[in-house]
């Protein structure tokens, strides 16, 4: 009994604690001319996998996490359907926005979820370490910190099961950078990272050795039901291939385009992109920046990626999206070896329903297949379910 009154003594400490210290904060915010919000959603994913030519990836692979094309198997012999839950994709936010003394407005957002970090498993408790997605300051037309790349238009990603969903033929990135915008054109220099293929082939070689950052230049517009966006990048790939202290660089560049068409309810998105040494950007890094030649120079790998997703609304509660994506790679296999990826794609279907505006249940079948430069391929076949609800 004791032990009982002290339990409800403590918990009505801890509430009263907790109401005072929140309405603190909220006078503060009040006083300082600062909003808060806070924000996120709770998911819980459900994945039927067919690996057709190849064993499962381990549990704690981050390919049984999301699609990852370049982790489908290939060229082997496919084994029983494997099934996963995890809750990992949940996240939380917090926004803020402070009007200052001299008429700007300050931004700050930062962002966290729980995947693909290497602590936990699947064995007890299922704990896992939260990562940093978004970190970013804004005061008038600048950024400054960690989002999506400025070379990436978000518009165009398909409303999916999967976390991606469009994942091949995308430009995908988030990282640290400095941005200015004005009206619909958009400036940044960002995190400079080379990945290369040695000489002949092997495994990937990660590089931090540029010294000059990535510069894309962006235009965004829309015109009645039309948004479309254009964005350049420039890059130096640079990797001390004989580790005397002198790199090797070369000149990466590329162009991407994405297009959304309101159709009424429904929409349709599309988006292509091409280049030399964009490497990382395009297909989560499916195909290296650049590879080792002969010489011991460095040699910027082309690469192409399309995306195609158009989604239908049968009812207001209940939606559809079908989805297409494909990247692809020009690769010298004198260079690479005939081992390295030459193209992944990837077909999907889902069906969302909403009761509710903030709750969303979710299916979704697809088919990814992978193939490399020695003709030999694998496909995945996956049957994912969901439950979201946005807070």
């Amino acid at each position: 009994m004791v032990n009982r009154k002290l339990s409800k003594r403590f918990t009505r400490s801890l509430v009263t604690g907790a109401v005072a210290t929140a309405l603190a904060m909220s006078a503060a915010a009040n006083a300082d001319d600062t909003e808060i919000k806070f924000g996120g959603y709770v998911k819980l994913d459900t994945m039927i996998s067919d690996y057709a030519d190849g064993p499962a990836p381990s549990s704690d692979n981050i390919g049984r996490q999301i699609y990852i094309p370049s982790l489908t198997p290939i060229g082997g012999e496919g084994d029983d359907p494997v099934i996963d839950f995890h809750a990992r994709q949940s996240r939380f936010f917090l926004d803020t926005k402070t009007m200052l003394d001299n008429g700007e407005t300050l931004g700050a957002h930062i962002e966290m979820d729980f995947m693909l970090t290497p602590q936990g498993d699947q064995r007890i408790s299922n704990s896992y370490n939260p990562r940093l997605r978004h970190a970013y300051i804004t005061y008038g037309n600048w950024l400054f910190g960690q989002t999506w790349s400025n070379f990436q238009d978000t518009s165009i990603l398909a409303e999916s099961v999967d976390f991606i969903g469009i994942t091949d033929g995308i430009v995908f990135n988030r990282q640290a950078q400095i941005r200015y915008t004005q009206g619909g054109f958009s400036v940044s220099i960002e995190t400079p990272e080379t990945t290369v293929t040695p000489y002949g082939g092997g495994g990937r070689i990660t590089s931090s050795d540029g010294y000059i950052p990535d510069v894309v230049l962006k235009y965004k517009g829309a015109k009645e039901d039309l948004t479309y966006s254009f964005a350049a990048i420039v890059r130096q790939l640079a990797y001390d291939v004989s580790q005397t202290g002198n790199d090797e660089t070369t000149t990466g560049y590329g162009v991407t385009i994405g297009l959304k068409y309101q159709l009424g309810m429904d929409d349709l998105r599309v988006s292509g992109t091409t280049g030399s040494g964009l490497g990382r950007y395009l297909g989560l890094n499916t195909f290296n920046g650049a590879v080792i030649d002969g010489n011991g120079g460095l040699e910027a790998i082309d690469s192409t990626g399309v995306s195609l997703a158009y989604r239908h609304f049968w009812n207001d509660k209940v939606r559809s999206n079908f989805v297409y994506s494909r990247g692809w790679a020009d690769n010298d296999i004198d260079l690479t070896g005939a081992a390295v990826t030459e193209f992944t794609e990837r077909y999907g279907v889902n069906l969302m329903y909403s009761p509710t505006k903030s709750l969303t249940f979710g299916a979704e079948i697809s088919q990814a297949h992978r193939e490399n430069e020695a003709g030999i391929g694998g496909d995945l076949n996956r049957l994912q379910l969901m439950a979201m609800y946005k807070f």
